[in-house]
């Protein structure tokens, strides 16, 4: 047997000492009242500044604070965990905010969040949403936002009552989560529990999220999403956009979503794209399997006709292309007749799209269930229920 690689990681490896910074020697009161931002952002430059294998402890309290950009790099750590023990309260002064997010990580590699509880006190600020109504509109902060992380874990947190989404994955490569809820009330506005954007090698397993809008929502840019365990509900179910609204959006491709619920959301699993996209893009490779609609609005929905407004720009159709998705063992009840609608664009139709086992029943009792199609030919296999649509383009 050979000692030396044995001894050489007892010595350098197992052992080796975890730098702990905790925020209440640097001055935080958790009393849920004084103001600990500073105290935050010194135990964070900190952490930041420490070498190898690093823990910032944030201990049980509640803690009032303003926006966090917790930003890298952090050159010589190895590892960054941060153990959130107690709650943290955002600030509802939004003058404050000068960045999109209330607590930003940005630019760090090796990142582990694990516990605690993010009270973003929406409330009070959502009267100032106007994005619903109108389309350029400036955005409320998001409550936790990763920038440019690579080989982040998160586990256990929870996100309140955000003030827009609750937690948004940006430009992330290796990213898991397990085991998260998010909450905010189904009037809330902007609510998105989680949204990801230009991102590779997602995965998020075990949420319960119930929020305003979309549960979770796959934009832009990303590869390789994998969303298994979520329970959805209240929202507006799991979807894949909207996409094609602005100049140069990446393809959205590789995204598996299975052994999901959804409970009493407006949609589903659905695909939204814009017409009149200013450039093309994909969205392609996609399997939505083994996902329970109980009472759900409209449980298997391709819109390329997506205006979330009274009016917009129908000049020219959707020029995202749309291929090779696949809705397998979707089951339960629609409160919608027309259960699954596939309204694909007429510039680019939907290609090699492919129902099987698709078993939903009506809560309604004046109407069978129905499905439409448009500007696409599916495959269909297995049980259908509602039947296979008729192809109306």
């Amino acid at each position: 047997m050979k000692l030396f690689p044995v001894i050489f990681f007892l010595l350098h490896g197992c052992c080796r000492a975890v730098a702990a910074i905790n925020v209440m020697k640097y001055g935080a009161r958790a009393d849920g009242r004084s103001d600990d931002t500073k105290a935050f952002m010194e135990a964070w430059k900190a952490a930041c500044g420490s070498s190898g294998a690093v823990k910032l402890v944030i201990p049980r309290g509640t803690y009032l604070v303003g926006p966090l950009l917790f930003n890298g790099p952090c050159k010589d750590v190895l590892s960054l965990r941060i153990e959130l023990q107690g709650t943290m309260k955002a600030t509802t002064e939004l003058n404050r905010y000068k960045n999109t997010a209330w607590v930003q990580f940005g630019w760090v590699n090796g990142l582990s969040l694990m516990g605690g509880v993010f009270d973003g006190q929406g409330a009070a600020s959502w009267p100032y949403n106007n994005c619903p109504k109108q389309m350029d509109c400036k955005v409320l902060p998001t409550n936790i936002m990763f920038v440019n992380t690579v080989d982040t874990y998160v586990e256990g947190i929870t996100s309140l009552n955000s003030k827009f989404f609750h937690v948004g994955i940006v430009a992330c490569a290796n990213f898991r989560g397990i085991d998260i809820a998010i909450g905010a009330p189904a009037d809330s506005p902007n609510t998105d529990g989680i949204h990801m954007e230009r991102s590779r090698n997602v995965t998020i397993s075990r949420a319960a999220i119930g929020t305003g809008d979309d549960c979770v929502s796959v934009g832009q840019g990303n590869s390789d999403v994998v969303l298994t365990g979520i329970r959805c509900g209240p929202g507006h179910g799991i979807s894949v956009g909207s996409l094609g609204r602005y100049r140069d959006e990446g393809d959205v491709t590789g995204l598996v979503v299975r052994d999901c619920t959804m409970t009493g959301t407006t949609h589903g699993v659905r695909i939204k794209t814009w017409q009149n996209s200013p450039t093309a893009s994909t969205a392609a490779n996609m399997t939505f399997e083994n996902i329970v609609m109980n009472d759900v609005g409209k449980p298997i929905l391709i819109d390329q006709e997506y205006c979330p407004y009274p009016k917009c720009d129908a000049s020219a159709p959707s020029r995202v292309k749309i291929s090779n998705i696949k809705f397998k063992d979707i089951r339960g009840s629609s409160t919608e007749a027309e259960a699954v609608a596939l309204i694909c664009s007429k510039g680019m139709p939907c290609k090699d799209v492919a129902l099987q086992d698709v078993r939903l029943s009506y809560v309604g009792s004046t109407s069978d269930l129905k499905s439409t199609c448009v500007n696409v030919r599916p495959s269909f296999s297995g049980t259908q229920n509602p039947p296979p649509c008729q192809i109306l383009h």
